[in-house]
């Protein structure tokens, strides 16, 4: 088991924050998550880490919303995620975490920056578009590989459509669930379930349940409006950290 307190201090909030975003507040947090704890050890360790915790999350959010989500959504980008999943175990070796981290940033700030400036034009809900869904569903099932980091790629699709927050939760809770099982046998083929991190994620499993009933609680009681500003200005900080952290790293 990781014994270093500074990983601990670190993955605590981490892991936190990470079920209130998995409760229902789309997975943006969840790019927060191996950023902080790659403070203290590696990035892959840090995956490593999170993923059985990810899918105790995923177990939670999926009973707390059962058969709320869009199946229209989940329909066209769940296939593509997968293909995005197997191709990140694919080039695993061979692509830049940095620079993928770089890109996601990037694409957060992106995000953001066009809702900011828009805000106060009145927007309809756009209606699903399977090609666009089957795109951002493969670029979400990527970046969730390589350091999960899924969050923006989905949001960019889906927070457009407007679908109520307790429908949102449970659709981005059905697709992140679903990908993170993909992800299983590929983490285990690279050598991410060793027993120092199987160790160090059971201690931090029980944080886990909680954080995410937690995240569940909030949405349920929170204004729609109130609910996707929260979604976007989460993309601020987070697109910042990682822009930054991918571009020092490149540089």
């Amino acid at each position: 088991m990781i014994s270093d307190p500074l990983f601990f201090a670190l993955a605590i909030p981490a892991v936190i924050l990470i079920g209130l975003s998995k409760g229902g507040f789309g997975g943006t947090a969840t790019l927060v998550g191996v950023p902080l704890m790659a403070i203290a050890v590696p990035p892959v360790t840090a995956a490593g880490v999170l993923l059985p915790i990810l899918i105790v999350m995923d177990v939670v959010g999926l009973f707390a919303w059962r058969g709320r989500f869009d199946r229209g959504v989940v329909a066209t980008m769940l296939p593509a995620a997968a293909f995005g999943v197997v191709a990140g175990y694919l080039t695993a070796a061979s692509v830049s975490p940095d620079a993928f981290r770089l890109t996601i940033g990037l694409l957060a700030l992106w995000f953001f920056a066009n809702w900011f400036l828009g805000q106060r034009q009145v927007r309809a809900a756009k209606p699903q578009q399977p090609v666009k869904g089957v795109f951002w569903g493969a670029v979400a099932g990527f970046s969730s590989f390589v350091s999960h980091a899924g969050g923006p790629p989905f949001q960019v699709y889906v927070v457009p459509l407007k679908i109520d927050p307790p429908v949102f939760a449970g659709t981005s809770v059905v697709f992140f669930a679903a990908v993170n099982v993909m992800k299983l046998v590929p983490y285990f083929l690279l050598g991410q379930f060793s027993a120092e991190n199987l160790a160090t994620s059971a201690v931090l499993l029980p944080l886990a349940p909680a954080a995410t009933l937690a995240g569940v609680w909030l949405v349920r009681r929170t204004d729609p409006s109130v609910f996707y500003r929260i979604i976007y200005w989460m993309l601020l900080p987070i697109g910042l950290k990682l822009a930054y952290d991918g571009l020092t790293a490149l540089l």
